[in-house]
């Protein structure tokens, strides 16, 4: 039992440490070195690697928790469920609405804000899971 724990402890870490390096650091300075344009599109180069990123940690989590807390294992589960539908769903309906922004579409932009929205709520709550789990190892 301590191995799978310490695989759940270091798969939520990932996660979790991946994520607030990306939100915190990466994109941010993307956005502030380059022009809006390459900006958007070296980030929508990394998003697929991103959600991935987070299936896999959330769903190592979720499979080493299992035996030791069912609880914390679903939340690991829901989260990974999560990045599944966001890169295989969401990511893609926001390159398309952002594509017909770009080329004026208004009712576009209005879409890509309204789901670009969701999709950093989404990060936000899965975040906060990870945060949470973890945050179960420590108290």
């Amino acid at each position: 039992m301590i191995v799978l724990a310490v695989i759940a402890l270091f798969a939520v870490a990932l996660l979790l440490g991946g994520m607030l390096f990306f939100a915190v650091l990466v994109a941010p300075a993307v956005f502030r070195t380059l022009p809006a344009e390459p900006a958007g599109n070296l980030v929508r180069a990394v998003f697929p690697g991103y959600y991935v990123w987070i299936f896999g940690c959330a769903a190592a989590a979720a499979v080493a928790l299992f035996p030791l807390s069912k609880p914390d294992a679903g939340v690991m589960a829901v989260t990974a469920g999560l990045a599944l539908w966001l890169r295989m769903v969401l990511m893609p309906r926001i390159n398309a609405l952002s594509d017909a922004a770009r080329a004026g579409d208004a009712a576009a932009q209005r879409g890509f804000d309204r789901a670009h929205r969701l999709s950093v709520w989404a990060n936000l709550l899965q975040m906060g899971a990870a945060a949470s789990v973890l945050a179960g190892f420590v108290l």
